[in-house]
């Protein structure tokens, strides 16, 4: 069965390539949707910004993509992921990065 979560990346993950590093971490776990920088919602990300994805694919595979995002790649720090599960509304074919 298809599980989507939306996620809110929370600490240094802008300008360090955080975004290409989720779409190729997307590729090897399986999972589709989308990645973007977030500059214009400083309630949820404060003054820095952030970043937010859209996830699907199995719930394993959703769970073990939000556990590597969590930790952040080599070059970024993750200081906390909000994770809000929904349900579908439409059926994301590839992972891609939204400008």
């Amino acid at each position: 069965m298809l599980k989507q979560a939306h996620l809110y990346i929370k600490g240094d993950v802008i300008g360090v390539g955080f975004r290409a590093w989720t779409k190729i971490q997307a590729k090897i776990n399986n999972i589709t949707g989308w990645v973007k920088n977030v500059y214009d919602k400083p309630e949820i990300f404060g003054d820095a910004g952030g970043v937010e994805a859209l996830i699907q694919g199995s719930e394993e595979n959703v769970k073990k993509m939000i556990d590597v995002l969590k930790q952040g790649s080599p070059i970024s720090r993750v200081d906390e992921v909000e994770v809000i599960w929904q349900n579908p509304k439409e059926v994301f074919e590839e992972f891609e990065i939204v400008k």
